[in-house]
C-alpha cells in the first residue's frame, strides 16, 4: 500500500519557526475559520482574511502582504467615496476632447501634410486624465505649489485638445501639429518636448522607460529639497502616467525599490493598462495587471486595481460562489482583447457561456447591455475614489493599475485592435461614428465637405462645460501642463574664489580630478551659494577623492543615521543625515542621471536654481546614459558633468570596458552639453567660472558642461602670465612655444592628458631632430567643431558676405608646418575639426579596446605616447619635404616605438 505524500508546508515569508506559545487558542482560530468556510463559503472566508491581514499590516504586525489578488478592482463599492463633481458636465467635457485630440491627428494626416500622430493613446486614457484635471492635479498657482505630472507622451493631442478648450491655444495651432517649421507662425511638437515648447510641457517622456525613473528622482528631490529647508514642497505631488507596454522597460522598474524605501507618498503612478503595446498585446498569455500587481506590491508601493467599471458591480455582487471572479482570474490578456473587438453576443457565448452560473448571471442582459459592461478606466467615480486613496495614503507610493480599452469610441476599426496604435486617421464612417458616440453637434455635411478636415469642436465661452472646466482649473492653481521659463540669477562667487587652481599645485603632484575637487570645495564654502550645490556620486566617493565631504555636507537620507557607522573614528567618517546635502546614489549611474535633471531643471520646476554636479567614471556615465542625457536637453537642464577616471590609457589596469576612449564622441552629439578635455587644474577653474555664469547668471543659457577629468598625479603649473583666457574658452590656446626659433615649424595640438604627451614631444623635437614645435592645448575639440559649423552655415546663407572664419583657422593661419593632433580619446574626437586645421592635419589616438597593463605600455601600444609624437610629426614633415625623408625611420628606430617593454616608465600612480 503506497504511502500518503504530506503535502509540503509552504510558510509564504511567515516566521512558522517561531514556538507556538498557546496551541489551545491556536486551535480556536483555525476552528473559527473552518467554520466560515463551512457555513459561508470560500469567498466570505477569503474575504474576512483579506481584512484580517489588511488590519494586521494597519497595526503594524509583521505579517509579508500578499503578492497578488484577485483580478477585481481593490476598492469595494461600499468603500467608494462620494463624488464631489458634475459627472455628466465631466463626460461632455471629455467628449468635446476626445474629438479634437482625434481630429488634431487626422488633420495632421491631409495629403498635403501626412506627417502622422497617435490617436489611440489618448483614447484609453481620456478618463484617467480628465478625473486628475477636474479634481487633483494643483497648476502652479495653487497655494502649497503645483504638482509635477509626467503626461504620457503618445498621449500629448489629449494636452493639446484640452488646452484649445481652455483658450490657450487656437485652432491654427491646433493644425500645425508636427509641423514646427513649415506652419505659419510655428506648430506644436509631436510629443512632450519643453525646449520645443518651453512654456507648456515640464518633462520629456516619450523616450520610454524614462518617465517613470525620472518622476521617482523628482519625488525624491522633491523631498530632498524639503528636508534642507529650501523649499516648502509638503504639498507636492508628483503623477507619473505610463503604458503596460512601457513597463517592460528596464528604467520604469528599476528603481521601484527606492521609491518604496525613502517612502515616497508624493508620488503616484498610473499606468494605463489597454493590454497593448505598439505591434500587439502586451501579456497576450497572461495577464499584465496582475504581474505588474506583483512587481509592485512585492517592492513595497500601494498598488490600486480599477479593473472594472460599475455596470460589473452588480454582477460581482450576485457572484455568491467565486464563478465570476474564478472567469476573470484565469482569462489571459489576450482574450480579453478579442472580446472587445467582437461584440455582446461574442461576449455572451465566450465569455460567461464558460460556466454556466455565469451565464445564468447574465440571462436577463441583452447582448448590448453585455458590451456595455465597462473597463474601469473609463469609470469616473472607479478612478476618481482610486486618486482619492492614493493621495491620502501615507508611507508608500501607490501605483493604480486601470484596464482600458485602446482605441477607446474610436470605432471597430480601432478599438482593441492590434495595428490600432499605428493608425492616424479616420474613414468618413468612423467620423460619423465617433461623432455619434460623443454625442456631437456636428453634421453629416460638415463630415463630408472635407472628410480630410473635419472640424473641431468647441462649446463656446458661456457654456456650462467651458465654465465648468475653467473654474475646476482656477481653484487647482491654474492651467496645466504649464511651465515657468524665468528664473532668478544667483550671486556667482568673484574671481578670487577660483584662483587656489590658477596658482598651481607647487612642488605636489595631484591628478586633475584632485584639483576639480579642490575647487568645489572652495566654493561650497560660500554661506550662501555652496547651499545651491548638489554633488551626486554614485558610490565612487573615495576614488575621485570627494569622501572628503562627508563629514562636512553629509549624505541625503531621509531617515537619517540610524545605525553605528563603522568608520565613526575616522576624519573622513561615513555620515547620512536626513538635511545631507550629497546625493550618494550606489552603483546606479541611470538614477545619478535623474537626479542631476531633477535638480538641474529646479530653476523651473521650483524657482530655486540648483547647481547639480554629477562625478562619475566616464565610461559609464554617457555612454550608459546617453539616452536620459538627451532627455536631460530637452528638459533644459543646467549643471556640471564629470566624467573622472577619463581616458583609454590613464585609468590603467582596468581593462576595456573601464577605459574610455569615446564619451567625448557621445557628448559631441547633443546639442545642448558643452564638452570640455581640460589638462590643467586653472584651465578648471576658468571653465567653470564661466560656465556658473553662462548658466546661473543674468544672462542664463539652457546648457550643461561636461569636463571630462583624469586620475593620473602630476605638477599643476600655475596660469601662464598674459593667458589667452577667449582662446582658452573658446577651445584652443598657444600654451607652449618652441624655445627654438630656426629649424622646421610644426603644431602640436593636445587636451587633457596628452599635453604632457605633447611636451615632451616638443621637447624630443627640439633636441634631437632641431624641429621647432609649439604646444597648443585644445581645450573643447566639439566647441571649436561647433563654431566652424556655425562659420559655414552662416557662410552658405550670405554667400555675397565676406566669408566668416572658424576660431580655429583664425588661431592657426598664420603658423607654420603641419599639425599634429593627440589626446587620450579615439582620433574621431581630434578628428572632429580636422577640415578646418590649415597647413595639414593629422591625428592620434586609442582606436580599439581597452586593455590592462602599465600607462606606458598602454601609451606605445596605442602610440600615443612622446616618442610616438615625435614621429608623426617628422613624417608629416617629410611628407613636405621639411625633412629629409629617411629621418622618420629613424626617429621610429631610436625610440623603438613598435615595443612596448622599451617605453620610459611615466607617472604610476592612479590616486584622483
Amino acid at each position: 500500500m503506497a504511502t500518503e505524500r504530506k503535502r509540503p508546508v509552504i510558510s509564504d515569508g511567515l516566521p512558522s519557526q517561531l514556538p507556538d506559545i498557546d496551541p489551545e487558542e491556536t486551535n480556536e482560530w483555525v476552528e473559527s475559520l473552518n467554520g466560515v468556510i463551512d457555513e459561508r463559503g470560500a469567498k466570505r472566508a477569503r474575504y474576512v482574511m483579506l481584512r484580517l491581514l489588511e488590519k494586521a499590516r494597519e497595526r503594524q504586525v509583521g505579517v509579508p502582504p500578499l503578492t497578488s489578488t484577485d483580478y477585481i478592482n481593490t476598492i469595494p463599492p461600499e468603500r467608494e467615496p462620494w463624488f464631489p463633481g458634475d459627472e455628466f458636465v465631466e463626460r461632455r467635457i471629455r467628449a468635446y476632447i476626445r474629438w479634437n485630440a482625434a481630429m488634431l491627428v487626422h488633420r495632421a494626416q491631409r495629403p498635403e501634410i501626412g506627417v502622422g500622430g497617435h490617436i489611440s493613446t489618448y483614447a484609453s486614457s481620456a478618463s484617467l486624465y480628465e478625473v486628475g484635471m477636474n479634481h487633483f492635479f494643483r497648476g502652479k498657482d495653487h497655494p502649497g505649489g503645483g504638482d509635477h505630472i509626467f503626461y504620457q507622451g503618445h498621449a500629448s493631442p489629449g494636452m493639446y485638445a484640452r488646452a484649445y478648450l481652455e483658450g490657450r491655444l487656437t485652432t491654427h495651432q491646433l493644425d500645425g501639429f508636427r509641423q514646427e517649421l513649415s506652419h505659419p507662425g510655428g506648430g506644436l511638437p509631436s510629443y512632450p518636448h519643453p525646449r520645443l515648447m518651453p512654456n507648456f510641457w515640464e518633462f520629456p517622456t516619450v523616450s520610454m522607460g524614462l518617465g517613470p525613473l525620472n518622476a521617482i528622482y523628482q519625488a525624491r528631490y522633491n523631498r530632498y529639497l524639503h528636508n534642507r529647508g529650501i523649499k516648502d514642497t509638503s504639498q507636492q505631488r508628483v503623477w507619473a502616467f505610463l503604458g503596460d507596454g512601457e513597463m517592460d522597460e528596464v528604467e520604469s522598474l528599476g528603481a521601484i525599490g527606492l521609491a518604496a524605501r525613502e517612502e515616497l507618498d508624493n508620488l503616484t503612478f498610473v499606468v494605463n493598462c489597454n493590454l497593448q503595446r505598439l505591434d500587439g498585446p502586451v501579456r497576450g498569455n497572461g495577464k499584465v495587471i496582475q504581474e505588474l500587481e506583483a512587481f509592485f506590491r512585492g517592492a513595497g508601493w500601494n498598488v490600486i486595481k480599477v479593473v472594472w467599471g460599475r455596470e460589473w458591480d452588480g454582477l460581482l455582487a450576485g457572484d455568491t460562489d467565486g464563478a465570476l471572479v474564478n472567469l476573470m482570474n484565469v482569462t489571459p490578456d489576450g482574450d480579453y482583447q478579442t472580446y472587445k473587438g467582437e461584440s455582446g453576443a461574442y461576449v455572451r457565448e465566450h465569455f460567461f457561456g464558460r460556466d454556466p452560473r455565469t451565464r445564468k448571471l447574465v440571462d436577463g442582459m441583452t447582448d448590448d447591455e453585455i458590451w456595455n459592461l465597462k473597463r474601469g478606466g473609463h469609470d469616473y467615480r472607479k478612478l476618481y475614489a482610486a486618486y482619492k486613496a492614493a493621495t491620502e495614503h501615507t508611507g508608500q507610493p501607490t501605483v493604480i493599475l486601470a484596464k482600458t480599452v485602446k482605441g477607446w469610441t474610436l470605432g471597430s476599426h480601432f478599438e482593441a485592435r492590434n495595428a490600432t496604435h499605428q493608425m492616424k486617421k479616420l474613414t468618413l464612417e468612423d467620423l460619423k461614428g465617433f461623432r455619434d458616440r460623443l454625442y456631437l453637434d456636428i453634421s453629416d455635411k460638415q463630415l463630408e465637405e472635407n472628410p480630410y478636415l473635419p472640424p473641431y469642436y468647441h462649446p463656446g465661452e458661456k457654456s456650462d462645460e467651458y465654465q465648468y472646466m475653467i473654474e475646476r482649473r482656477r481653484e487647482l492653481g491654474g492651467s496645466i501642463p504649464t511651465r515657468r521659463t524665468k528664473a532668478k540669477s544667483l550671486a556667482i562667487p568673484e574671481s578670487k574664489a577660483f584662483s587656489g587652481l590658477k596658482g598651481g599645485s607647487g612642488k605636489q603632484k595631484i591628478a586633475t580630478t584632485m584639483a576639480f575637487v579642490r575647487l568645489l570645495k572652495d566654493l561650497m564654502r560660500d554661506k550662501e551659494f555652496g547651499a545651491r550645490w548638489v554633488p551626486i556620486i554614485p558610490d565612487e566617493a573615495r576614488t575621485f577623492g570627494m569622501d572628503s565631504l562627508f563629514p562636512t555636507k553629509k549624505i541625503y537620507s531621509p531617515h537619517g543615521q540610524t545605525y553605528t557607522s563603522v568608520d565613526r573614528e575616522l576624519f573622513l567618517s561615513y555620515k547620512e543625515s536626513t538635511d545631507g546635502q550629497i546625493l550618494h546614489e550606489g552603483i546606479n549611474e541611470a538614477g545619478s542621471t535623474a537626479s542631476f535633471i531633477a535638480a538641474g531643471t529646479s530653476y523651473a520646476t521650483h524657482d530655486e536654481p540648483m547647481i547639480p554636479l554629477y562625478i562619475f567614471y566616464s565610461m559609464f556615465g554617457f555612454q550608459r546614459t546617453a539616452d536620459e542625457l538627451w532627455a536631460a536637453a530637452d528638459q533644459m537642464t543646467r549643471g556640471f558633468l564629470l566624467g573622472a577616471t577619463a581616458g583609454r590609457t590613464t585609468l590603467n589596469g582596468e581593462g576595456l570596458q573601464h577605459e574610455d576612449g569615446h564619451s567625448l564622441l557621445i557628448a559631441a552629439t547633443n546639442p545642448a552639453v558643452v564638452a570640455y578635455d581640460p589638462a590643467f587644474g586653472f584651465e578648471i577653474a576658468h571653465i567653470m567660472e564661466h560656465g556658473l555664469h553662462r548658466m546661473y547668471g543674468e544672462k542664463q543659457e539652457n546648457i550643461f558642461y561636461y569636463l571630462t577629468i583624469y586620475n593620473e598625479p602630476a605638477i599643476q603649473p600655475a596660469e601662464p602670465a598674459g593667458l589667452d583666457t577667449e582662446g582658452l574658452l573658446k577651445g584652443i590656446y598657444r600654451f607652449n612655444e618652441s624655445s627654438l626659433e630656426d629649424g622646421p615649424k610644426a603644431q602640436l595640438l593636445a587636451s587633457g592628458t596628452g599635453m604632457r604627451w605633447a611636451l615632451k614631444a616638443q621637447e624630443l623635437l627640439a633636441q634631437d631632430w632641431g624641429v621647432s614645435a609649439d604646444v597648443w592645448s585644445v581645450t573643447s575639440w566639439t566647441e571649436l567643431r561647433r563654431d566652424a559649423i556655425e562659420a559655414e552655415e552662416h557662410n552658405l546663407l550670405h554667400p555675397g558676405d565676406t566669408p566668416r572664419k572658424p576660431y580655429i583657422q583664425q588661431k592657426l593661419e598664420a603658423t607654420e608646418g603641419p599639425s599634429v593632433a593627440v589626446s587620450d580619446w579615439m582620433r574621431a574626437v581630434p578628428d572632429l575639426i580636422a577640415r578646418w586645421v590649415p597647413n595639414g592635419y593629422t591625428s592620434l589616438g586609442t582606436d580599439g579596446f581597452g586593455m590592462s597593463d602599465t600607462r606606458h605600455a598602454l601609451r606605445r601600444h596605442f602610440h600615443v605616447d612622446g616618442e610616438s609624437v615625435t614621429v608623426a610629426t617628422l613624417r608629416e614633415l617629410a611628407l613636405r619635404g621639411l625633412v629629409p625623408a629617411h629621418v622618420p625611420a629613424e626617429a621610429a628606430k631610436k625610440y623603438a616605438i613598435d615595443d612596448v617593454n622599451a617605453a620610459p616608465v611615466g607617472e604610476t600612480g592612479g590616486d584622483s
